[in-house]
């Protein structure tokens, strides 16, 4: 008789899902569920309104990151009004990108992923934390690391108002420029940022890579998934967070598609499942094939390592080193180890902090110019970024009148869903024996999907029909004393 077991809530990340684990009289693991049991409607309440209200209304979807829904909803009103920003308006826009990446990738490592390792994977949950990682690490690198957030956040409080919901969005340019006297900080911030990323480099070196437990289990079969990869690239074919084309290579690292993400529609396939209110992708000329791997899948991931699998080299000196290290280190690419994104993920925010350095020396970050007022509407526009956790694309389509006739939104989690599922079966089966499971082994089939850092609010799109609700009625000390269901 099948048996599950059920991990609800699942913990670090952003939402509210759960895993269910079906064992069998033998105890082995004969299926695993990943879900997420939220639901956002975004896409349909915002028809019927005016265009421009969209870099406002989207970056409410979350407030972990709402600076890419911002800064994707900005592009594509770019493209819906056919206007190309000015110089200066760029470099205030990728500023305030790169600081947001830095930061949104440092709120992962310290108090996302961190836990796992330098705690320990199977340590006692009420240590397995930020308090815990602080313990081991020391009460001067979380004041180091509060102190580094606090200043990026002050960058993105200065270009976008706020940093939790920014609403500086504009097509063609920027609500409001960098004065020189703003340049003399921010360039300390950068620079400080640097250092601190490669402090936060250190750690990861020190205490993954020099733990020869901790290489065994980013090396397991159990967190090693073959799929296809997807991310923007610049020109040259370097890693791009803001702008650049969008290349698919498949499980060996041969390029299967490399295109603009304004033919997005041509490659990428939406599918909807009963069990899940997210809509899962796959490469539409594949064909939806299921939830497997290998030569045969049809399923590609995003995020820090698939931008670094898709990329020829990083964007800036620093972070390359540190691209070429980690690939030499890991033995292929593209790399297909799951664990390997914690990695690439403060790869990446060392190239993003290189990047805020470049911008804050470029001297037209201060100009006058910061919009382009030559707007012409043709009525359907595309926006695409490299949110954190992968590529997002906005889609909107207009009346004659700018006022929303269609919105899609195709976030990152959304294209990295049905891995995630495929990731947690995995670890699922390797590591839970019996229906008496230690926590433990139970977080280690969480660390699964904790690698991609999922964003579960912005990925939930499909209703499918129904919306059912479970209320709890408890008694004073925490007792049910009933549950009331609607399916």
């Amino acid at each position: 008789m099948t048996k599950k077991i059920t991990i609800n809530p699942i913990t670090r990340l952003e939402g509210h899902g759960k895993i269910d684990i079906f064992v069998d009289d033998k105890g082995n693991v004969e299926d695993a569920f990943w879900q997420v049991v939220e639901l956002r409607g975004f896409e349909r309440f915002c028809l019927g309104r005016p265009a421009e209200e969209m870099p406002r209304i989207t970056p409410n979807i979350c407030g972990v990151c709402p600076t890419p829904h911002n800064m994707a909803a900005t592009k594509a009103l770019d493209d819906l009004y056919s206007v190309s920003p000015t110089e200066t308006a760029k470099l205030v826009r990728q500023l305030q990108y790169n600081a947001f990446m830095l930061e949104d990738h440092f709120i992962h490592f310290f108090f996302l992923s961190a836990p796992d390792f330098v705690v320990g994977p199977i340590a006692n949950p009420a240590l397995r934390n930020i308090v815990g990682v602080i313990q081991k690490a020391g009460i001067d690198v979380g004041k180091k690391v509060i102190d580094i957030r606090k200043r990026c956040r002050e960058i993105m409080t200065l270009i976008g108002s706020k940093p939790a919901h920014p609403e500086g969005g504009l097509p063609g340019g920027v609500p409001r420029g960098v004065k020189e006297e703003e340049r003399v900080w921010i360039k300390q911030t950068a620079n400080d940022a640097v250092a601190m990323t490669q402090f936060a480099l250190d750690i990861f070196k020190d205490v993954v890579l020099k733990n020869k437990e901790y290489v065994d289990l980013v090396m397991n079969d159990a967190y090693r998934l073959q799929t296809y990869y997807m991310g923007l690239v610049d020109d040259s074919g370097n890693v791009s967070f803001y702008d650049g084309t969008i290349r698919i290579v498949d499980p060996a690292g041969k390029e299967y598609a490399h295109f603009h993400p304004s033919d997005y529609i041509e490659h990428i396939g939406e599918w909807v499942e009963p069990w899940t209110y997210v809509r899962l992708t796959h490469l539409r000329k594949v064909g939806w094939g299921g939830l497997v791997e290998g030569d045969n899948t049809s399923l590609y991931r995003v995020g820090p390592l698939a931008r670094l699998n898709v990329a020829k080299d990083m964007a800036t000196p620093l972070a390359q080193k540190e691209y070429e290290q980690m690939y030499n280190i890991l033995g292929e690419k593209p790399s297909h180890h799951t664990l390997a994104f914690h990695w690439a993920r403060l790869i990446e925010a060392l190239q993003a902090a290189e990047t805020m350095k470049q911008i804050a020396e470029n001297p037209m970050l201060t100009g006058n110019e910061i919009r382009n007022m030559n707007l012409k509407l043709k009525k359907v526009g595309i926006g695409c970024v490299e949110a954190a956790r992968g590529t997002l694309i906005h889609h909107y389509e207009t009346d004659d009148n700018g006022l929303l006739t269609k919105v899609n939104l195709i976030v990152a989690t959304q294209h990295n869903a049905a891995p995630i599922c495929m990731s947690v079966k995995k670890a699922a089966k390797k590591f839970v024996k019996g229906t008496e499971v230690e926590e433990g082994f139970l977080n280690m089939v969480e660390m699964a999907f904790r690698a991609y850092d999922p964003c579960l609010a912005c990925a939930t799109h499909s209703l499918n029909k129904r919306m059912p609700v479970e209320l709890n009625i408890r008694k004073q000390d925490g007792s049910i004393l009933r549950t009331i269901r609607s399916e």
